[in-house]
């Protein structure tokens, strides 16, 4: 919503009394200050050159490309550290031994389901002409490559399907929505991102028990069109970096390949320091930091059936107070929060955030809904606290971090403070502060 569409908090008038209610409630008290820590990691895999790590991984490829070959390279995954540089990387390598690669979007809706929609969001990740030295295309259209046992339709994109051959790129990690033996990673962007919107939604449509199953037997009847040269797997370790850069073969698509990839990115993922919280705030949300806006798996959120789904972490409330220009406007993942200040609501644009929550079936109704809306980030805070069942807010067990890509760096609350002295891995790193300042979260640093 725009601000022109919005009015202002001084155009609303009364209608905001409430806010001032809240500050005035107070049940607890006040709004401890927060003290910035940061956890420390210890052998933490981590390459030291992803784009050389990324171009060794595709030399089993050189005797199957032909010269001049068309090869499409996907981009499309948020959040990934080195997607430019791995990218980059295929190409080059691609070009070296004669082929002609272009890169496609394999986002599924996102973009607003429009193929510039899609370009503009992968410029917003640093992939453009430029940067990765070849053409971008992009195009909605897709092909019906087969069926499942069910009827489902599996579609891909149109552009890859006219190939020579494609190149998957895409991080693996443990979904947002679900468990299983493939979750995210080379299977999804093929059988999903590169399913385009129409692919996306029929895949989604049986909702989440069958969406992983759908998944695998649709990347595997893809695969078996013959024109799939691998993947490149991308593993990302606590600290939000490379660990390492992986060639799945086309017979370890959404087989015991990716699996064994899956468990390794599970046993990397950075998670929060505490398995309980009482209010958790969140600077940022956005599509650029997780595909669920929010990455369910630091929350303990997952609400796919109403109800959290994750056994830890276990958080009562969480405010999450702007949302990444890299989204444009996307708002995928805001159900999950329970308060935000009305200057969020007013970056979202609600035709992108709900042609990606109807393309995501009943996940997308419940992380498309409002959570409460109050006037600013220091009214959402105090309604967090209202809300998380601590009637003593000098015990209130309260966290702060910038967004769930970054749940190493916090601000903390004196009651989660006497924890950090009993731990190894975790440290202070700067005085107390107070969280907000003329209604406004407070900066991260005193510089």
């Amino acid at each position: 919503m725009s601000s022109a569409q919005q009015p202002s908090s001084e155009a609303r008038g009364s209608s905001w009394g409430p806010f001032e209610a809240v500050r005035g409630l107070r049940p607890g008290g006040v709004i401890p200050q927060v003290t910035p820590i940061r956890r420390l990691l210890s052998d933490v895999p981590t390459s030291a050159d992803p784009y050389a790590e990324a171009q060794a991984a595709l030399e089993p490829l050189r005797p199957r490309i032909a010269p001049d070959a068309r090869i499409a390279v996907t981009a499309g995954s948020r959040g990934i550290h080195d997607l430019v540089p791995v990218v980059k990387a295929a190409v080059d390598w691609l070009k070296s031994v004669g082929a002609a690669p272009f890169v496609i979007p394999a986002m599924g809706s996102h973009g607003g389901a429009t193929a510039d929609g899609q370009k503009e969001m992968l410029a917003g990740l640093g992939i453009t002409p430029g940067s990765v030295g070849c053409p971008i295309e992009a195009t909605m259209e897709t092909v019906v490559v087969g069926t499942l046992s069910d009827g489902t339709g599996i579609h891909h994109d149109a552009i890859a399907a006219k190939a020579d051959g494609v190149l998957l790129v895409n991080r693996v990690k443990p979904h947002t929505d679900f468990r299983g033996p493939i979750e995210s990673g080379i299977a999804k962007i093929l059988a999903i991102g590169l399913g385009n919107h129409v692919g996306a939604a029929s895949l989604h449509a049986g909702g989440i028990p069958s969406l992983g199953g759908n998944i695998e037997a649709a990347a595997r009847m893809v695969v078996a069109q013959g024109k799939v040269l691998g993947g490149l797997a991308i593993l990302e370790n606590a600290r939000e970096k490379t660990a390492a850069v992986e060639l799945l073969e086309p017979d370890g698509i959404a087989g015991v390949a990716e699996q064994a990839l899956l468990q390794r990115a599970g046993g990397l993922l950075g998670r929060l320091p505490f398995d309980e919280l009482d209010v958790l705030v969140i600077d940022e949300l956005g599509k650029d930091k997780s595909g669920a806006g929010m990455d369910t798996n630091v929350i303990g959120r997952c609400w796919v059936h109403g109800i959290p789904e994750f056994e830890s972490p276990s958080i009562a409330t969480i405010s999450v107070h702007s949302l990444t220009p890299a989204s444009h406007g996307n708002a995928s993942g805001l159900g999950l929060a329970d308060v935000i200040p009305a200057r969020l609501l007013e970056q979202v644009d609600f035709r992108v955030s709900y042609v990606n929550a109807l393309t995501s079936g009943a996940g997308g109704a419940r992380r498309s809904r409002l959570p409460m809306v109050m006037e600013d980030d220091e009214a959402t805070v105090l309604a967090a606290a209202t809300m998380c069942g601590r009637r003593d807010w000098s015990e209130l067990r309260l966290a702060r971090i910038k967004d769930t890509l970054s749940p190493n760096e916090l601000m903390v609350t004196p009651a989660l403070l006497t924890e950090v002295s009993d731990r190894f891995d975790l440290e202070i790193t700067g005085p107390a502060r107070d969280l907000t300042a003329a209604g406004r979260l407070g900066p991260w640093s005193d510089a």
